[in-house]
């Protein structure tokens, strides 16, 4: 029971109008972390009107890889 329903989140999120919009709002959060002054929060609340169109998992994954590529956007890479 537990190994479907793996499977079937692994499937569903790398379906490729999933993975898409995932790699869009990493994209867009890019952009985003790199200005100052405009955080996550912001970056979440400038996007949101756009995901309403969407399915609820496309949305979902969209606002997460948001999440993630704004806050990871601005910090620099360093390698020890």
């Amino acid at each position: 029971m537990m190994i479907e329903n793996l499977t079937l989140g692994i499937q569903t999120a790398f379906h490729l109008e999933n993975f898409m919009y995932a790699f869009l709002g990493v994209f867009i959060g890019n952009l985003v972390g790199v200005l100052p002054g405009i955080g996550t929060l912001a970056a979440i609340s400038m996007i949101l009107p756009i995901t309403y169109g969407l399915s609820p998992i496309a949305a979902l994954m969209m606002l997460a890889g948001l999440y993630y590529g704004a806050s990871f956007g601005g910090q620099p890479l360093l390698f020890c």
